[in-house]
């Protein structure tokens, strides 16, 4: 049985992982539908931007420990498959051509935090709560640290990661972990607002922002600006370019 959840909502692909039960905790299988989930909404062309999300009270509590008491005495190889088949999830959400927007309710604790902070937009409910406790437990944060460090900064990703504390939504916006808190009175709408938003805009223009994005996180200040240039003059070929100035410049003196 799957893991996640697949609807489409007009423009919107939703991938909702689908374990309440569990906390929505991530094993192997888990980390497989997702990243098939994926794969689906990339090659739809109706599709224009993913939110994920969860069912129940938390948005993701980590691994699955039931999961990992079952391998604990599994080879080395077997412990690398299945950190892979996260480390795949993270590196689909990154090189996905579509923006990811993640919604977060209740925890998103290890892996969880790691899974939302991965996705290129993150709005936490008030309530929300976050953190990377896998220290306490005698594990490393390893895969997620080199999105924290990213995201926060040194100082705070060192913090978090080293004390393994839990931290508020208000505290996570903050440091830059998330990128809005939404009241709880208008979450949903909120942030259905945010995905009609992004919906709208073209896809040319969302995939090569997103693109150029990330892009820059291994490149020189020079050569970022250079590979700006290249990505503007793509962008200015394409037909939603045209369009989008067409319909948005001044009309011409129909003497003219």
């Amino acid at each position: 049985m799957s893991r996640v959840r697949l609807l489409r909502d007009g423009a919107v692909g939703r991938v909702i992982l689908a374990r309440p039960e569990r906390k929505n905790a991530l094993d192997r299988a888990m980390a497989e539908d997702l990243f098939a989930a994926l794969a689906q909404f990339e090659s739809d062309p109706a599709c224009r931007v993913i939110h994920l999300g969860a069912d129940g009270d938390d948005f993701c509590v980590g691994a699955d420990m039931e999961a990992l008491s079952h391998g604990l005495e599994a080879t080395s190889e077997v412990h690398r498959t299945d950190a892979e088949a996260m480390g795949r999830v993270m590196l689909a959400i990154r090189s996905l051509m579509k923006p990811v927007v993640c919604t977060v309710r209740g925890r998103a604790i290890a892996d969880g935090a790691g899974l939302a902070t991965a996705c290129d937009i993150l709005l936490a409910h008030e309530d929300a709560e976050f953190g990377y406790p896998d220290v306490r437990v005698g594990f490393v944060p390893a895969m997620v640290m080199s999105m924290l460090r990213r995201a926060v900064g040194e100082k705070h990703a060192a913090d978090l990661v080293l004390t393994g504390r839990i931290i508020s939504a208000e505290e996570a916006e903050r440091i830059g972990l998330v990128s809005r808190v939404v009241p709880a009175a208008t979450f949903d709408d909120d942030v259905n607002a945010t995905l009609e938003q992004l919906s709208l805009s073209p896809a040319t223009s969302l995939a090569l922002t997103k693109w150029l994005f990330y892009k820059l996180d291994s490149l020189s200040f020079e050569d970022g600006i250079a590979a700006g240039v290249v990505t503007n003059v793509e962008a200015r070929a394409t037909e939603d370019f045209k369009a989008g100035v067409r319909r948005f410049s001044p009309k011409r003196d129909a003497t003219e």
